[in-house]
């Protein structure tokens, strides 16, 4: 797993080529840092870091870099980025690869070397010989989503590196305001750890004091007052996002979004499916399927399809109707909370 290769990586136990690949860009960027920073020192990286692009520049060039010795230091470190020829993708490739040259290199790198090669691709193809070799003989990093246990663990030991504790509850409710973008989470926790540098630990009050809602969790935040029938603190939310200059028809599509996710949810859970086997089906984080579950549960099937054929109408008026775009929202709210 991810996490524990980065605390081996913390610890210098450091292997000589690296295999990231997957769609979590945080994840593949990260590891690319602490490598960067752990094998090299500031000066060292002017003469002994490079980086390649695959779709620009033909692997021989980045072996024969690789093999050469690092100047005025013990290690050097490559890049490889957008290796295609590892995936299934059909594309007309501006250049050739030798991957003889590739596979011996795996088979026999070179001692001074960190090679990392990074695939920001869904899926490799697992048929390739180029693939099996790479499996064989890098340290694997999958950049897939963090589930929410996994997640939270990261939140603590970014904390943690910060020297700062952060309590559970604490963590339940950044990532219910922030949502889960490593990106913003990262921000948001580092920003936590500067005011929380007096106490060491960070609390629900902190978090709720200083953290930046994020469009998409005011928007969530106003469904929940619609759930619970409070109309008025419904309102209260959509004139403040009003005030900060959100367009209308990029609320009511958030809105529509959060919905039909509620939507999706109830009826994958009537047949039997899990909050994991939902979230992959759907292609989300299973955090999100967790709180869009508790909200399902608070509508009938009838309000929901209701609510699904409302926002279709209200989206049609907007978009062709010459009414007023933030009364359509608000009109739509009275409707909703009946």
């Amino acid at each position: 797993m991810v996490l524990d290769i980065w605390r081996r990586i913390k610890k210098k136990e450091i292997a000589p080529i690296y295999l990231l690949y997957g769609t979590e860009a945080y994840l593949i960027n990260e590891t690319k840092q602490l490598l960067l920073n752990r094998i090299l020192d500031e000066e060292e990286k002017d003469f002994n870091f490079s980086a390649y692009d695959l779709e620009e520049t033909p692997i021989d060039v980045a072996l024969e870099d690789a093999e050469t010795f690092p100047f005025l230091g013990e290690k050097k470190v490559v890049f490889l980025h957008n290796p295609v020829f590892l995936t299934a993708e059909k594309t007309k490739e501006k250049v050739e690869h030798d991957l003889t040259k590739l596979e011996a290199y795996l088979k026999e790198p070179a001692p001074y070397t960190v090679m990392v090669i990074s695939a920001p691709y869904e899926k490799l193809d697992e048929r390739k010989k180029i693939t099996k070799e790479l499996k064989r003989n890098a340290e694997l990093v999958e950049a897939k989503k963090l589930n929410e246990h996994e997640l939270k663990n990261w939140v603590k030991d970014r904390a943690a590196g910060n020297g700062i504790e952060i309590e559970a509850n604490a963590v339940d409710q950044l990532l219910a305001l922030v949502g889960t973008n490593m990106f913003m989470l990262t921000t948001e926790v580092d920003k936590l750890a500067l005011y929380a540098a007096d106490h060491k630990r960070i609390d629900v009050d902190l978090v709720e004091k200083l953290v930046a809602r994020s469009l998409e969790q005011n928007i969530f935040t106003l469904i929940e007052k619609v759930v619970q029938r409070k109309l008025d603190e419904a309102l209260r939310i959509y004139y403040d996002l009003l005030k900060q200059n959100e367009e209308p028809i990029k609320i009511l599509a958030l809105l529509a979004g959060q919905f039909r996710l509620i939507y999706q949810v109830k009826e994958l859970s009537r047949r039997g499916y899990g909050q994991q086997q939902i979230a992959g089906y759907l292609k989300t984080h299973p955090f999100r399927v967790k709180l869009a579950s508790g909200q399902a549960n608070k509508f009938t099937d009838e309000e929901l399809a209701k609510l699904m054929e409302w926002l279709a109408e209200a989206d049609y008026q907007m978009k062709t109707g010459g009414m007023n775009k933030s009364l359509l929202i608000e009109m739509l709210l009275f409707r909703l909370k009946k």
